[in-house]
């Protein structure tokens, strides 16, 4: 993660990340990615119960679940 980064750099920053692993269909890979990176700035710490979610639809095979997962942090 580049220092200095407001929250909402960061946060874009982590969806830009998760959804590269997501368009390959990697998406453990992509709910890990995004709950390891909101853990990088003090005002994006992840919450597991959103983190389960994201594993579900990642469970599924749900690729467009998980995207709309990622893309719905604010």
């Amino acid at each position: 993660m580049p220092e200095g980064m407001t929250r909402d750099e960061h946060l874009a920053w982590c969806k830009t990340r998760a959804l590269e692993y997501a368009d390959r269909g990697e998406l453990v890979d992509a709910v890990a990615s995004m709950g390891s990176d909101l853990g990088k700035h003090p005002e994006t710490q992840p919450n597991d119960g959103l983190l389960f979610l994201g594993m579900f639809a990642a469970a599924d095979h749900d690729q467009a679940g998980v995207r709309r997962w990622i893309e719905g942090f604010r």
